[in-house]
């Protein structure tokens, strides 16, 4: 019995999925978001990982930003405006947040919305 066990994993589909834009861009958003929330719960003793998933979260918009920004994007020029001004307010918030003067949640929210229309973007293609 062992050997056949060995042989069907031997011959089993062992690839990885393979990985569309989105789903990436959704996986990235998942692991940023969810070390936000996480650093939030956790309070002032959870202000250097909240800082470094601000900085990851920082990068991300500025990626998405500088795609959008892209003549050659093929998302509708509206949508295209829409996560362009969404990377500008997460860049101008994120510094208050470290600053204390404002929370995280918006951030929270928003990169929550984005992987609710990517999740549904995905499914529908």
């Amino acid at each position: 019995m062992h050997a056949l066990e060995q042989a069907r994993t031997a011959y089993a589909n062992s690839a990885a999925p393979i990985k569309t834009f989105r789903s990436a861009e959704y996986d990235a958003f998942t692991q940023i978001t969810s070390r936000m929330k996480s650093a939030i719960q956790k309070g002032k003793r959870g202000f250097t990982d909240l800082a470094n998933a601000l900085y990851d979260n920082n990068r991300l918009w500025v990626l998405l930003a500088s795609d959008v920004a892209d003549k050659e994007n093929g998302l509708p020029q509206s949508l295209r405006a829409q996560v362009f001004y969404l990377a500008e307010f997460t860049l101008q918030h994120a510094p208050k947040v470290l600053r204390g003067t404002e929370t995280a949640d918006i951030l929270v929210e928003i990169n929550t919305s984005i992987m609710r229309g990517l999740r549904q973007s995905e499914v529908a293609a």
